[in-house]
Protein backbone atom coordinates (compact mmCIF):
# COMPACT_ATOMS: atom_id res chain seq x y z
CA UNK A 1 0.00 0.00 0.00
CA UNK A 2 1.25 3.47 -0.94
CA UNK A 3 0.11 6.59 0.96
CA UNK A 4 0.95 10.23 0.30
CA UNK A 5 0.49 12.75 3.10
CA UNK A 6 -0.02 16.34 1.94
CA UNK A 7 0.35 18.82 4.78
CA UNK A 8 1.18 22.46 5.44
CA UNK A 9 3.68 21.55 8.18
CA UNK A 10 5.65 18.59 9.46
CA UNK A 11 8.24 18.15 12.20
CA UNK A 12 11.18 18.49 12.36
CA UNK A 13 11.27 20.70 9.25
CA UNK A 14 8.52 23.12 10.26
CA UNK A 15 6.03 22.94 13.13
CA UNK A 16 3.51 25.32 14.67
CA UNK A 17 1.28 22.80 16.47
CA UNK A 18 -0.05 19.25 16.72
CA UNK A 19 -0.40 18.78 12.95
CA UNK A 20 3.38 19.14 12.61
CA UNK A 21 3.95 16.46 15.26
CA UNK A 22 1.55 14.03 13.56
CA UNK A 23 3.15 14.45 10.13
CA UNK A 24 6.56 14.06 11.75
CA UNK A 25 5.76 10.70 13.35
CA UNK A 26 2.77 8.86 11.77
CA UNK A 27 4.38 8.18 8.34
CA UNK A 28 7.41 6.58 10.02
CA UNK A 29 5.15 4.26 12.03
CA UNK A 30 3.21 3.35 8.88
CA UNK A 31 6.48 2.54 7.12
CA UNK A 32 7.36 0.23 9.99
CA UNK A 33 4.05 -1.55 9.22
CA UNK A 34 5.11 -2.10 5.57
CA UNK A 35 3.21 0.87 4.14
CA UNK A 36 5.12 3.07 1.69
CA UNK A 37 4.17 6.40 3.30
CA UNK A 38 5.64 9.63 1.92
CA UNK A 39 5.07 13.31 2.66
CA UNK A 40 4.80 16.51 0.61
CA UNK A 41 5.45 19.86 2.35
CA UNK A 42 5.94 23.46 1.21
CA UNK A 43 9.60 24.49 1.11
CA UNK A 44 9.36 27.44 3.49
CA UNK A 45 12.38 29.73 3.65
CA UNK A 46 12.71 28.85 7.36
CA UNK A 47 13.54 25.19 6.54
CA UNK A 48 17.26 24.46 6.78
CA UNK A 49 18.06 22.71 3.47
CA UNK A 50 21.65 21.95 4.40
CA UNK A 51 20.83 20.52 7.83
CA UNK A 52 18.27 18.09 6.40
CA UNK A 53 20.17 17.37 3.18
CA UNK A 54 17.28 18.60 1.00
CA UNK A 55 18.24 18.19 -2.65
CA UNK A 56 16.81 19.70 -5.84
CA UNK A 57 15.28 17.19 -8.29
CA UNK A 58 13.75 19.27 -11.10
CA UNK A 59 11.24 22.02 -11.78
CA UNK A 60 7.88 22.08 -13.56
CA UNK A 61 5.16 24.69 -14.08
CA UNK A 62 1.70 24.61 -12.46
CA UNK A 63 -1.40 26.26 -13.90
CA UNK A 64 -3.57 27.96 -11.28
CA UNK A 65 -6.49 29.85 -12.82
CA UNK A 66 -4.85 32.21 -15.33
CA UNK A 67 -1.40 31.85 -13.69
CA UNK A 68 1.51 29.73 -14.91
CA UNK A 69 3.68 29.20 -11.83
CA UNK A 70 7.17 27.85 -11.18
CA UNK A 71 7.27 24.71 -9.02
CA UNK A 72 10.63 23.43 -7.80
CA UNK A 73 10.71 19.83 -6.56
CA UNK A 74 13.09 18.93 -3.73
CA UNK A 75 13.46 15.77 -1.68
CA UNK A 76 15.17 14.21 1.33
CA UNK A 77 14.88 11.11 3.45
CA UNK A 78 14.61 11.10 7.25
CA UNK A 79 14.18 8.04 9.47
CA UNK A 80 13.26 5.97 6.43
CA UNK A 81 10.53 8.37 5.22
CA UNK A 82 10.78 10.20 1.89
CA UNK A 83 9.84 13.88 2.06
CA UNK A 84 9.18 16.02 -1.00
CA UNK A 85 9.13 19.81 -0.92
CA UNK A 86 7.35 22.28 -3.20
CA UNK A 87 9.46 25.37 -3.89
CA UNK A 88 8.03 28.72 -4.96
CA UNK A 89 9.53 31.76 -3.26
CA UNK A 90 6.57 33.97 -4.15
CA UNK A 91 4.41 31.85 -1.84
CA UNK A 92 6.77 30.31 0.71
CA UNK A 93 9.53 32.85 1.31
CA UNK A 94 7.55 34.34 4.16
CA UNK A 95 8.03 34.99 7.85
CA UNK A 96 4.96 32.95 8.77
CA UNK A 97 3.57 29.54 7.91
CA UNK A 98 -0.02 30.79 8.21
CA UNK A 99 -1.81 34.10 8.51
CA UNK A 100 -0.79 35.70 5.19
CA UNK A 101 -3.27 37.72 3.12
CA UNK A 102 -2.97 35.31 0.18
CA UNK A 103 -3.20 32.02 2.13
CA UNK A 104 -5.99 30.81 -0.16
CA UNK A 105 -3.79 31.24 -3.22
CA UNK A 106 -0.66 29.89 -1.53
CA UNK A 107 -2.25 26.66 -0.38
CA UNK A 108 -4.31 26.15 -3.55
CA UNK A 109 -1.02 26.25 -5.47
CA UNK A 110 0.59 23.86 -3.01
CA UNK A 111 -2.36 21.43 -3.09
CA UNK A 112 -2.35 21.29 -6.90
CA UNK A 113 1.44 21.12 -7.15
CA UNK A 114 1.58 18.23 -4.65
CA UNK A 115 -0.51 16.19 -7.11
CA UNK A 116 1.16 17.30 -10.34
CA UNK A 117 4.66 16.40 -9.15
CA UNK A 118 3.68 12.73 -8.71
CA UNK A 119 4.47 11.51 -12.25
CA UNK A 120 7.79 13.39 -12.03
CA UNK A 121 8.87 11.63 -8.80
CA UNK A 122 7.67 8.24 -10.05
CA UNK A 123 5.27 7.68 -7.17
CA UNK A 124 1.63 6.73 -7.62
CA UNK A 125 -0.12 6.48 -4.24
CA UNK A 126 -3.16 4.34 -3.56
CA UNK A 127 -4.30 6.88 -0.94
CA UNK A 128 -3.82 10.63 -0.68
CA UNK A 129 -4.22 11.80 2.93
CA UNK A 130 -4.77 15.56 3.08
CA UNK A 131 -4.69 17.47 6.35
CA UNK A 132 -6.93 20.38 7.39
CA UNK A 133 -8.21 23.12 5.10
CA UNK A 134 -4.78 24.07 3.76
CA UNK A 135 -4.61 20.90 1.66
CA UNK A 136 -8.33 20.16 1.19
CA UNK A 137 -7.99 21.51 -2.35
CA UNK A 138 -5.86 18.48 -3.26
CA UNK A 139 -8.99 16.36 -2.78
CA UNK A 140 -10.97 18.73 -5.01
CA UNK A 141 -8.26 18.56 -7.69
CA UNK A 142 -8.17 14.73 -7.55
CA UNK A 143 -11.91 14.83 -8.23
CA UNK A 144 -11.37 17.30 -11.11
CA UNK A 145 -8.56 15.24 -12.65
CA UNK A 146 -10.77 12.13 -12.59
CA UNK A 147 -13.58 14.03 -14.33
CA UNK A 148 -11.10 15.24 -16.96
CA UNK A 149 -10.10 11.62 -17.58
CA UNK A 150 -6.53 11.76 -16.28
CA UNK A 151 -5.56 8.08 -16.20
CA UNK A 152 -2.89 8.57 -13.51
CA UNK A 153 -5.48 9.62 -10.90
CA UNK A 154 -8.27 7.21 -11.87
CA UNK A 155 -7.83 4.74 -8.98
CA UNK A 156 -6.46 7.09 -6.28
CA UNK A 157 -8.60 7.37 -3.14
CA UNK A 158 -8.65 10.31 -0.74
CA UNK A 159 -8.75 10.89 3.03
CA UNK A 160 -9.18 14.22 4.81
CA UNK A 161 -7.77 14.38 8.35
CA UNK A 162 -9.28 17.18 10.46
CA UNK A 163 -6.91 18.30 13.20
CA UNK A 164 -8.95 21.37 14.19
CA UNK A 165 -12.33 22.17 12.66
CA UNK A 166 -12.22 25.77 13.86
CA UNK A 167 -10.03 26.68 10.88
CA UNK A 168 -11.92 26.07 7.63
CA UNK A 169 -10.37 28.15 4.84
CA UNK A 170 -13.15 30.65 4.11
CA UNK A 171 -12.87 32.96 1.09
CA UNK A 172 -14.92 35.14 -1.24
CA UNK A 173 -17.00 32.97 -3.64
CA UNK A 174 -16.05 35.14 -6.62
CA UNK A 175 -12.51 33.70 -6.64
CA UNK A 176 -13.65 30.21 -7.70
CA UNK A 177 -12.48 30.48 -11.31
CA UNK A 178 -9.88 33.22 -10.98
CA UNK A 179 -7.94 31.54 -8.17
CA UNK A 180 -8.80 27.86 -8.25
CA UNK A 181 -9.41 27.42 -11.97
CA UNK A 182 -12.74 25.67 -11.35
CA UNK A 183 -15.98 26.17 -13.26
CA UNK A 184 -19.36 26.84 -11.65
CA UNK A 185 -20.17 23.12 -11.44
CA UNK A 186 -18.05 23.12 -8.26
CA UNK A 187 -19.84 26.09 -6.69
CA UNK A 188 -22.35 24.03 -4.60
CA UNK A 189 -19.55 21.86 -3.19
CA UNK A 190 -17.12 24.71 -2.59
CA UNK A 191 -19.52 27.15 -0.93
CA UNK A 192 -21.17 27.19 2.48
CA UNK A 193 -23.03 29.95 4.28
CA UNK A 194 -22.12 32.49 1.58
CA UNK A 195 -18.38 31.75 1.51
CA UNK A 196 -16.00 29.45 -0.28
CA UNK A 197 -15.23 26.88 2.42
CA UNK A 198 -12.30 24.62 1.55
CA UNK A 199 -12.68 22.29 4.53
CA UNK A 200 -16.34 21.71 3.65
CA UNK A 201 -15.40 20.85 0.05
CA UNK A 202 -12.81 18.35 1.27
CA UNK A 203 -15.32 16.74 3.64
CA UNK A 204 -17.85 16.25 0.83
CA UNK A 205 -15.44 14.92 -1.79
CA UNK A 206 -13.11 12.73 0.34
CA UNK A 207 -13.64 8.97 0.46
CA UNK A 208 -13.08 9.06 4.23
CA UNK A 209 -12.85 11.83 6.82
CA UNK A 210 -11.04 11.23 10.09
CA UNK A 211 -10.48 13.32 13.18
CA UNK A 212 -7.72 12.90 15.73
CA UNK A 213 -9.78 11.34 18.53
CA UNK A 214 -12.94 9.26 18.80
CA UNK A 215 -14.78 11.71 21.07
CA UNK A 216 -13.97 14.68 18.80
CA UNK A 217 -15.45 12.76 15.85
CA UNK A 218 -18.72 12.62 17.81
CA UNK A 219 -18.48 16.18 19.17
CA UNK A 220 -18.16 17.87 15.77
CA UNK A 221 -21.60 16.54 14.83
CA UNK A 222 -22.93 19.04 17.39
CA UNK A 223 -23.23 22.82 16.80
CA UNK A 224 -21.20 23.71 19.92
CA UNK A 225 -18.03 22.06 18.58
CA UNK A 226 -18.47 22.19 14.79
CA UNK A 227 -18.05 25.94 14.08
CA UNK A 228 -21.06 25.71 11.78
CA UNK A 229 -20.22 22.56 9.82
CA UNK A 230 -22.41 20.11 11.76
CA UNK A 231 -25.10 19.94 9.00
CA UNK A 232 -22.43 18.95 6.45
CA UNK A 233 -20.79 16.46 8.80
CA UNK A 234 -24.08 14.84 9.73
CA UNK A 235 -24.80 14.33 6.03
CA UNK A 236 -21.37 12.73 5.61
CA UNK A 237 -21.41 10.91 8.95
CA UNK A 238 -21.05 7.51 7.26
CA UNK A 239 -17.48 8.37 6.21
CA UNK A 240 -16.38 9.91 9.54
CA UNK A 241 -13.93 8.15 11.84
CA UNK A 242 -11.92 9.08 14.94
CA UNK A 243 -8.36 7.85 15.50
CA UNK A 244 -6.46 9.08 18.56
CA UNK A 245 -3.05 10.64 17.92
CA UNK A 246 0.11 9.17 19.34
CA UNK A 247 3.42 10.78 20.27
CA UNK A 248 6.99 10.10 19.20
CA UNK A 249 8.41 7.81 21.89
CA UNK A 250 11.99 8.47 20.76
CA UNK A 251 11.61 12.23 21.09
CA UNK A 252 9.57 12.31 24.30
CA UNK A 253 11.56 9.98 26.52
CA UNK A 254 12.54 10.95 30.08
CA UNK A 255 15.23 8.27 30.03
CA UNK A 256 17.08 9.83 27.06
CA UNK A 257 15.91 13.45 26.88
CA UNK A 258 19.19 15.40 26.90
CA UNK A 259 17.46 18.71 27.70
CA UNK A 260 16.02 17.85 31.12
CA UNK A 261 18.09 18.19 34.28
CA UNK A 262 17.94 14.54 35.40
CA UNK A 263 16.95 11.49 33.37
CA UNK A 264 14.69 8.87 34.93
CA UNK A 265 12.57 5.85 34.04
CA UNK A 266 9.45 4.06 35.22
CA UNK A 267 11.68 2.13 37.65
CA UNK A 268 13.65 5.19 38.84
CA UNK A 269 10.76 7.65 39.05
CA UNK A 270 12.03 8.94 42.43
CA UNK A 271 14.72 10.83 40.47
CA UNK A 272 12.03 12.97 38.80
CA UNK A 273 11.92 15.34 41.79
CA UNK A 274 15.48 16.50 41.01
CA UNK A 275 14.04 18.12 37.87
CA UNK A 276 11.55 20.08 39.95
CA UNK A 277 14.22 21.34 42.31
CA UNK A 278 16.40 22.41 39.38
CA UNK A 279 13.55 24.23 37.59
CA UNK A 280 12.52 25.99 40.80
CA UNK A 281 16.08 27.23 41.12
CA UNK A 282 16.31 28.28 37.45
CA UNK A 283 13.06 30.26 37.69
CA UNK A 284 13.94 31.78 41.10
CA UNK A 285 11.04 30.08 42.85
CA UNK A 286 11.31 28.66 46.36
CA UNK A 287 13.30 25.43 46.09
CA UNK A 288 11.28 22.87 48.01
CA UNK A 289 10.32 19.38 46.85
CA UNK A 290 7.18 19.42 49.02
CA UNK A 291 5.68 22.36 47.12
CA UNK A 292 3.48 21.01 44.29
CA UNK A 293 4.53 22.45 40.93
CA UNK A 294 1.71 22.99 38.42
CA UNK A 295 2.89 23.36 34.83
CA UNK A 296 1.36 24.27 31.48
CA UNK A 297 2.82 24.53 27.95
CA UNK A 298 0.33 25.92 25.46
CA UNK A 299 -0.72 28.30 22.75
CA UNK A 300 -2.35 31.23 24.50
CA UNK A 301 -5.81 31.13 22.93
CA UNK A 302 -9.35 31.08 24.30
CA UNK A 303 -9.68 27.45 23.19
CA UNK A 304 -7.02 26.38 25.69
CA UNK A 305 -8.92 27.60 28.76
CA UNK A 306 -6.43 30.30 29.78
CA UNK A 307 -9.30 32.49 31.01
CA UNK A 308 -10.24 29.80 33.56
CA UNK A 309 -6.70 29.81 34.94
CA UNK A 310 -6.60 33.61 35.10
CA UNK A 311 -9.91 33.61 37.02
CA UNK A 312 -8.68 31.30 39.81
CA UNK A 313 -4.87 31.50 39.67
CA UNK A 314 -4.82 33.19 43.07
CA UNK A 315 -6.82 30.31 44.57
CA UNK A 316 -4.54 27.73 42.92
CA UNK A 317 -1.36 29.17 44.44
CA UNK A 318 -3.11 29.81 47.78
CA UNK A 319 -3.49 26.02 48.01
CA UNK A 320 0.30 25.92 48.39
CA UNK A 321 1.32 25.41 44.76
CA UNK A 322 3.69 27.07 42.33
CA UNK A 323 2.33 27.80 38.82
CA UNK A 324 4.49 27.91 35.68
CA UNK A 325 2.92 28.69 32.27
CA UNK A 326 4.89 28.73 29.00
CA UNK A 327 3.45 29.97 25.71
CA UNK A 328 2.64 32.78 23.30
CA UNK A 329 -0.50 33.85 21.49
CA UNK A 330 -3.32 36.30 22.12
CA UNK A 331 -1.76 39.60 23.33
CA UNK A 332 -4.67 40.07 25.77
CA UNK A 333 -3.94 36.74 27.44
CA UNK A 334 -0.19 37.38 27.40
CA UNK A 335 -0.79 40.66 29.22
CA UNK A 336 -3.08 39.02 31.80
CA UNK A 337 -0.49 36.33 32.55
CA UNK A 338 2.24 38.94 32.97
CA UNK A 339 0.00 40.75 35.47
CA UNK A 340 -0.51 37.48 37.35
CA UNK A 341 3.24 37.02 37.69
CA UNK A 342 3.72 40.59 38.83
CA UNK A 343 0.98 40.15 41.44
CA UNK A 344 2.25 36.81 42.78
CA UNK A 345 5.91 36.77 41.85
CA UNK A 346 6.57 34.51 44.82
CA UNK A 347 4.52 31.69 43.28
CA UNK A 348 3.76 32.32 39.56
CA UNK A 349 5.98 32.40 36.46
CA UNK A 350 4.49 33.45 33.11
CA UNK A 351 7.04 32.60 30.43
CA UNK A 352 5.75 34.41 27.33
CA UNK A 353 7.95 32.72 24.75
CA UNK A 354 8.35 29.62 22.59
CA UNK A 355 11.05 27.24 23.82
CA UNK A 356 11.34 23.50 23.17
CA UNK A 357 13.99 23.30 25.89
CA UNK A 358 11.80 24.92 28.55
CA UNK A 359 8.85 22.78 27.41
CA UNK A 360 10.75 19.59 28.17
CA UNK A 361 11.88 20.97 31.51
CA UNK A 362 8.30 21.83 32.50
CA UNK A 363 6.97 18.41 31.43
CA UNK A 364 9.66 16.62 33.43
CA UNK A 365 9.61 18.92 36.48
CA UNK A 366 5.92 19.49 37.16
CA UNK A 367 3.82 17.42 39.53
CA UNK A 368 0.54 18.47 37.88
CA UNK A 369 -0.10 19.46 34.27
CA UNK A 370 -3.04 21.79 33.72
CA UNK A 371 -5.10 21.45 30.48
CA UNK A 372 -8.58 22.96 30.91
CA UNK A 373 -9.36 23.27 27.18
CA UNK A 374 -12.77 24.45 25.98
CA UNK A 375 -12.37 22.00 23.10
CA UNK A 376 -9.48 19.68 22.22
CA UNK A 377 -9.43 17.62 19.00
CA UNK A 378 -6.83 15.31 20.52
CA UNK A 379 -4.19 17.15 22.47
CA UNK A 380 -0.58 16.00 22.65
CA UNK A 381 0.46 17.88 25.79
CA UNK A 382 -1.41 15.56 28.15
CA UNK A 383 0.20 12.54 26.43
CA UNK A 384 3.68 14.05 26.76
CA UNK A 385 3.03 14.97 30.40
CA UNK A 386 1.96 11.40 31.23
CA UNK A 387 5.02 10.04 29.42
CA UNK A 388 7.11 12.10 31.87
CA UNK A 389 5.08 10.98 34.91
CA UNK A 390 3.39 14.36 35.29
CA UNK A 391 -0.28 14.06 36.23
CA UNK A 392 -2.75 15.89 33.96
CA UNK A 393 -5.76 17.84 35.21
CA UNK A 394 -8.11 18.15 32.22
CA UNK A 395 -11.56 19.09 31.03
CA UNK A 396 -13.18 15.91 29.68
CA UNK A 397 -13.63 16.99 26.06
CA UNK A 398 -12.34 15.56 22.78
CA UNK A 399 -9.09 13.65 22.98
CA UNK A 400 -8.69 14.54 26.66
CA UNK A 401 -11.68 12.32 27.44
CA UNK A 402 -10.20 9.52 25.32
CA UNK A 403 -6.70 9.59 26.81
CA UNK A 404 -6.87 10.67 30.47
CA UNK A 405 -8.40 8.04 32.77
CA UNK A 406 -9.94 9.68 35.89
CA UNK A 407 -8.27 8.62 39.14
CA UNK A 408 -10.31 6.19 41.23
CA UNK A 409 -9.19 6.32 44.89
CA UNK A 410 -10.85 2.97 45.64
CA UNK A 411 -9.05 0.92 42.99
CA UNK A 412 -5.96 3.09 42.48
CA UNK A 413 -6.64 3.11 38.74
CA UNK A 414 -6.40 6.25 36.64
CA UNK A 415 -3.83 8.52 35.00
CA UNK A 416 -5.15 11.98 35.93
CA UNK A 417 -7.86 14.19 37.40
CA UNK A 418 -10.79 15.45 35.37
CA UNK A 419 -13.72 17.84 35.46
CA UNK A 420 -16.88 17.78 33.37
CA UNK A 421 -17.83 21.37 32.54
CA UNK A 422 -16.00 24.42 31.28
CA UNK A 423 -16.00 26.25 34.59
CA UNK A 424 -13.12 27.74 36.60
CA UNK A 425 -14.35 26.37 39.92
CA UNK A 426 -14.90 22.87 38.53
CA UNK A 427 -11.28 23.03 37.36
CA UNK A 428 -10.22 24.32 40.77
CA UNK A 429 -12.01 21.41 42.44
CA UNK A 430 -10.10 18.94 40.24
CA UNK A 431 -6.80 20.61 41.22
CA UNK A 432 -7.87 20.42 44.89
CA UNK A 433 -8.61 16.67 44.59
CA UNK A 434 -5.21 16.08 43.00
CA UNK A 435 -3.40 18.06 45.70
CA UNK A 436 -5.18 16.16 48.42
CA UNK A 437 -3.61 12.93 47.15
CA UNK A 438 -0.21 14.58 46.56
CA UNK A 439 -0.11 16.07 50.07
CA UNK A 440 -1.51 13.15 52.06
CA UNK A 441 -0.67 9.88 50.28
CA UNK A 442 2.64 9.75 48.41
CA UNK A 443 2.28 6.02 47.75
CA UNK A 444 -1.03 6.60 45.98
CA UNK A 445 0.53 9.51 44.10
CA UNK A 446 3.42 7.36 42.95
CA UNK A 447 0.91 4.76 41.75
CA UNK A 448 -0.82 7.40 39.60
CA UNK A 449 2.58 8.44 38.20
CA UNK A 450 3.33 4.83 37.31
CA UNK A 451 -0.11 4.49 35.71
CA UNK A 452 0.52 7.60 33.63
CA UNK A 453 3.99 6.51 32.48
CA UNK A 454 2.63 3.07 31.65
CA UNK A 455 -0.18 4.47 29.45
CA UNK A 456 0.41 3.50 25.81
CA UNK A 457 0.39 6.72 23.78
CA UNK A 458 2.73 5.45 21.05
CA UNK A 459 1.73 5.47 17.38
CA UNK A 460 1.74 1.66 17.19
CA UNK A 461 -1.97 1.12 17.82
CA UNK A 462 -3.13 4.26 16.01
CA UNK A 463 -1.14 3.51 12.86
CA UNK A 464 -2.87 0.14 12.63
CA UNK A 465 -6.22 1.96 12.76
CA UNK A 466 -5.08 4.22 9.90
CA UNK A 467 -4.13 1.14 7.87
CA UNK A 468 -7.52 -0.41 8.64
CA UNK A 469 -9.23 2.78 7.42
CA UNK A 470 -7.16 2.83 4.22
CA UNK A 471 -8.00 -0.83 3.54
CA UNK A 472 -11.72 -0.09 3.94
CA UNK A 473 -11.47 2.53 1.17
CA UNK A 474 -9.44 0.35 -1.16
Amino acid sequence: MKVLFIAAEGAPFVKTGGLGDVIGSLPKELNDDNVDARVVLPLYSSIDREKYNIKFIKYIYITLGWRNLYCGIFETELKGVKYYFIDNEQYFKRGNVYGEMDDGERFAFFSKAALEILPHIDFKPDIINSNDWHTSMSIVYVDLFKKLGFEFFKDIKTVLSIHNIEFQGKFNPYILGNLFGLDNDYLPIMTFDGDINLLKAGIQLADKVNTVSKTYAEEILQPYFSFGLDPVLNNEKWKLRGIVNGIDYEKFNPQKDDVIYKNYTYETIDKKVKNKLALQKELALEVNEEIPLVGMVTRLTDQKGIDLIIDVAEEIVNMGTQLVILGTGDPRLESSLRCLENTRHDRIRSLIMFSNELSSKIYSSSDLYLMPSKSEPCGLSQLIAMRYGTIPVVNRVGGLRDTVVPYNPLSGEGTGFTFESYNAYDMLNAVRRALEVFNTDQEAWKKIMHNAMNYDSSWVKSSKEYIEMYKEIL
